[in-house]
């Protein structure tokens, strides 16, 4: 009630006259009455400040000056609350927003790598079944071949020499204990020492030779391996990922030919000229791949060449001269190839390796 009367003892005009005299008395009343309402609701205010005074955590900031409305009070809390919650939500966002960029290029790579499957693997069915075409290079493709089956040969080469190291190794180590005993005995058989004395001395020559033909074939094992398992497995491995190549060329290469045959509307152009953009990726990858495939291979069968000839000089050599008994020419073949035998017990670690 009190507001109603101040608010209209703020909008009411008050007419003067010439002398200064009020015209209606009963308004003078009702406005004498509602300023003694206004500064008693004042009053109790000021009271009510002075009792329980500011508080720091509420103090507001008042807009428009003393006596201004309620309207442009905005409490110090709130402002303080708002911004800490609006950093929060800033970095919040930002978290979030990261986390939904990585969630997304890692969908987009799934996505490819599924659609790249399923390409592939559709490809290879049709090639399978004879329904698809594939892309040929009849030349290339012999290489190919002839290395693969080169590679198996080699492979049963390197089975059979190491089966021979093993074979060798043990009768080397017999003739080790054979003499070994041979001569223990020719110390207490006095009858017989001149007999067992020969034979200790013959098998100590043969133990001697034939760790030297040990040395030898070793060398030829080591590099038969090198030559199957390194120098041709990489170019195998290149082959491989040409083939892979090759069925991805043809999948895209059927893609864009199957959307060539079907309707010219916007939507088909617009995925022809994306299968486009993808066939001539992938046929750069392809002719790319297939020049590196015929330079290993090149290169391959030069390297292969020049290794074995001298590989197989060494064996054929070293083994007619062990079996001739030429321990001169064994030896001569061993310098003549740059081998160097390891004194005995080179294997056996030092006591620091041990350690």
């Amino acid at each position: 009630m009190a507001e109603s009367m101040m608010s209209k003892a703020a909008t009411m005009e008050i007419p003067i006259n010439s002398n200064g005299d009020s015209r209606n008395l009963a308004e003078d009343d009702s406005l004498e009455q509602a300023a003694k309402i206004q500064w008693s609701l004042r009053e109790k205010d000021l009271q009510q400040v002075m009792v329980s005074g500011p508080n720091l955590n509420e103090t507001s900031v008042v807009s428009g000056g003393y006596g201004g409305t309620t309207e442009g009070i905005i409490p110090t809390s709130s402002i303080k609350g708002s911004n800490m919650h609006h950093g929060s939500s800033n970095s919040s966002m930002t978290a979030e927003e990261a986390t939904r960029g990585v969630a997304v290029e890692k969908f987009d790579i799934v996505k490819k790598w599924g659609l790249n499957t399923y390409k592939c693997t559709k490809q290879l069915i049709s090639e399978r079944f004879g329904r698809g075409s594939r892309t040929v290079d009849l030349e290339l493709e012999a290489q190919i071949e002839v290395l693969r089956e080169t590679k198996r040969k080699y492979e049963n080469v390197l089975h059979l020499a190491r089966d021979l190291t093993n074979h060798f190794y043990s009768m080397v180590q017999t003739q080790h204990a054979l003499g070994d005993t041979f001569a223990d005995l020719s110390l207490k058989s006095p009858e017989l020492r001149d007999e067992f004395g020969y034979n200790a001395e013959t098998q100590k020559l043969l133990c001697k030779n034939g760790e030297t033909l040990l040395g030898a074939i070793n060398f030829f094992v080591s590099s038969i391996n090198t030559m199957v398992n390194k120098t041709m497995e990489d170019t195998l491995m290149t082959i491989k990922m040409y083939e892979n190549a090759r069925l991805e060329f043809d999948a895209y290469r059927a893609d864009l030919e199957e959307l060539n045959m079907g309707p010219r509307d916007a939507v088909t152009m617009a995925r022809i000229e994306a299968a486009q953009q993808q066939y001539q990726i992938h046929k750069d990858k392809y002719e790319r791949l297939r020049s590196d495939v015929s330079i290993k291979l090149k290169f391959l069968e030069e390297n292969k060449v020049k290794v074995m000839h001298k590989q197989l000089l060494l064996f054929h050599n070293a083994i007619s001269a062990y079996f001739a008994g030429n321990q001169q020419q064994l030896e001569q073949t061993l310098k003549q190839f740059n081998i160097k035998l390891k004194p005995p017990g080179a294997d056996k670690p030092s006591w620091l390796e041990e350690q």
